[in-house]
């Protein structure tokens, strides 16, 4: 076998989880800050983790590698907001190595689009193709309201300048009840005369954000139901590694994606596992299990306890998540904010 046969050979997973699953889908959150607060996210006066928690570049790039090296084929940095943290470009051009050697098919973002404007271009010669970019609302006072901080013609200028970088973008939008449901069919629209995927999701009891979650769900069968009386919805089975189930919406001729943790969860094919910047690996999204991966970075320049401490983590990776939003559990299914991991 010749060197570019074997850079282009796909490894075997390696990252097994008790049910058979193959772990190959990273999401590393690489800061716990954002310039947004949004409603169903976190609440609007934080607090953030002082510096020394948080993992640098060259510790978040050693973790990420380490799981590359164990068949880890995608690889997805989130925040908070990714973008805000200082230097961050650094990290996306030394991880694009692995991009270039064949170990890694992708690197991707999740953004709330507030920086794309300064970045897309970097991003796309950092090997990045595709992102996601949050947005949950087309009207700019509704925009505020639901960011509390954001500012909606930045977000639309980021999202052009994506765009014309070359970069292939996936909207995000959680329905919230009250909020933005009667604007879903707009949005749709919208997005596809862009040329851009969308992808609903339900809101999930992650973190105290000083308010009730029951005021804002807005389950996706009910979204579903009620879009097949305007449009022709067909199956498709389009993935990109991550929970979505895609429709093709046949009136634009664009894909609609639902991710429907509360109504029909997808615990059964999770190939994902998720970093927190301070090193916390969480099995699943829902469940409080975690393993400190940052300890094993600092306990050695090697990689044996950080390898060791990766497959015993995988080992206790459960079945899946029992999230829960009604009247009578006030309190979130886990204490820990989505800005933590990402979502």
């Amino acid at each position: 076998m010749d060197d570019a046969t074997a850079r282009n050979e796909p490894r075997q997973p390696v990252l097994t989880d008790p049910f058979g699953r193959d772990v190959t889908y990273l999401r590393v959150s690489v800061t716990d800050r954002c310039d947004f607060r949004c409603v169903y996210c976190m609440a609007e006066n934080m607090t953030f983790l002082p510096k020394k928690d948080v993992l640098s570049l060259e510790e978040l790039d050693r973790l990420c590698s380490a799981f590359i090296s164990k068949g880890v084929r995608k690889l997805r940095l989130t925040g908070g907001e990714p973008l805000v943290r200082k230097n961050i470009m650094s990290l996306f051009r030394s991880l694009s190595r692995h991009i270039d050697t064949g170990a890694l098919d992708e690197i991707t973002v999740t953004t709330n689009g507030s920086q794309l404007v300064r970045f897309a271009d970097e991003l796309y010669d950092c090997g990045v193709r595709r992102i996601n970019v949050s947005i949950d609302t087309l009207d700019p006072d509704k925009f505020r309201q639901i960011t509390r901080w954001g500012d909606y013609d930045k977000v639309m200028e980021g999202l052009d300048a994506a765009k014309k970088a070359g970069l292939q973008i996936k909207l995000n939008a959680v329905a919230l009840k009250g909020v933005n449901d009667i604007e879903i069919p707009r949005m749709i629209e919208w997005a596809h005369a862009q040329g851009h995927d969308l992808t609903l999701i339900e809101t999930m009891p992650l973190g105290d954000i000083e308010g009730d979650r029951t005021d804002q769900y807005l389950p996706l069968s009910q979204v579903r139901a009620s879009l097949m009386d305007r449009y022709t919805l067909t199956d498709i089975p389009y993935k990109t590694g991550g929970p979505a189930r895609y429709v093709k919406v046949e009136e634009t001729g664009g894909r609609l994606g639902f991710i429907t943790p509360m109504t029909h969860n997808f615990c059964e094919s999770c190939n994902r596992v998720r970093i927190t910047c301070t090193g916390m690996l969480y099995m699943c999204l829902g469940q409080d299990d975690s393993a400190d991966l940052r300890a094993a970075l600092r306990a050695s320049e090697g990689d044996e306890l950080l390898l060791q401490a990766i497959d015993e983590a995988i080992g206790r990776k459960p079945k899946g998540h029992d999230f829960i939003i009604d009247r009578d559990r006030k309190a979130p299914a886990v204490s820990r904010h989505m800005s933590m991991t990402g979502g």
